[in-house]
């Protein structure tokens, strides 16, 4: 049959990324607690494509992450995957992206009660120049920790009571490929640095110490944000991070935000 994709294209413009999008498949990972866990994750993955070429072959991308996605990879791996899409598809730098959920068992603060908690996580690898002197491989951690924040400026100003709301921490970290960050510890770090921490179930002795503990913590999004920027810092195994804070403010229609890039 003819093979529209390999045609020669004139333009002279090389693209940097062609792929597929939102590519939905199971991925096995390893987690913490030393077990496997299979996830339900959405893929983008793209690889350069020279100039001369007319398009590239989008069933090769599904063929390489349906072989790698019974793995059981830590996340740093996935470089293992971006090399295989580069040499199956012929090209000099790859991308991939792995946006998923990911379910970790919290205890409420008082009773103790365990119940699964989930945070927006991502595993995003980029390899360029692959198999040349200049080769380049960078693996991204991402994950979003929704906390609690409590106005210091409300708690001061009040007779009674202070606004509280939902915040979302994001942060995006790197780090080299022979050293390795669990989600589960950068996830407890991140929210030991908000008024509060969030918990799946609470019963009343845990509502009140969440209350209590939020009014006696209380913190603007931008002292969140300086405790994060301070705790990644403090990593010496952290290449360069990203840290967003948005605060959902309770008496206002927009939000606080604050965002710092290191590294």
């Amino acid at each position: 049959m003819k093979d529209v994709q390999n045609q020669t294209d004139k333009r002279g413009i090389e693209i940097q990324k062609v792929g597929i999008k939102d590519f939905e498949m199971p991925l096995a990972i390893q987690r913490k607690d030393d077990t496997d866990k299979i996830i339900y994750a959405v893929a983008t993955a793209g690889v350069t494509l020279p100039a001369h070429y007319k398009g590239t072959h989008m069933s090769r991308f599904v063929e390489v992450l349906n072989e790698w996605r019974s793995k059981k990879t830590l996340g740093i791996e996935i470089k293992g995957c971006v090399e295989a899409l580069i040499n199956r598809l012929n090209a000099k730098s790859g991308y991939l992206k792995f946006d998923f959920k990911y379910f970790i068992n919290k205890k409420s603060p008082v009773t103790g009660i365990s119940a699964p908690m989930c945070y927006d996580c991502t595993f995003e690898g980029v390899l360029e120049n692959y198999g040349s002197e200049d080769e380049e491989y960078k693996f991204y951690l991402g994950v979003k920790v929704p906390v609690t924040t409590l106005c210091p400026c409300s708690k001061e100003i009040s007779d009674y009571g202070a606004h509280n709301q939902r915040a979302i921490v994001s942060v995006k970290i790197t780090y080299p490929e022979d050293e390795h960050i669990w989600i589960e510890d950068l996830v407890a770090q991140i929210e030991k640095c908000a008024s509060s921490e969030l918990y799946p179930i609470l019963k009343r002795e845990d509502e009140k110490f969440v209350t209590e503990h939020a009014y006696n913590n209380p913190k603007f999004v931008e002292d969140v944000l300086r405790d994060v920027v301070l705790l990644l810092r403090s990593n010496d195994i952290i290449d360069s991070f990203e840290v967003e804070c948005e605060s959902i403010e309770s008496i206002h229609n927009h939000s606080a935000w604050a965002y710092q890039q290191e590294g």
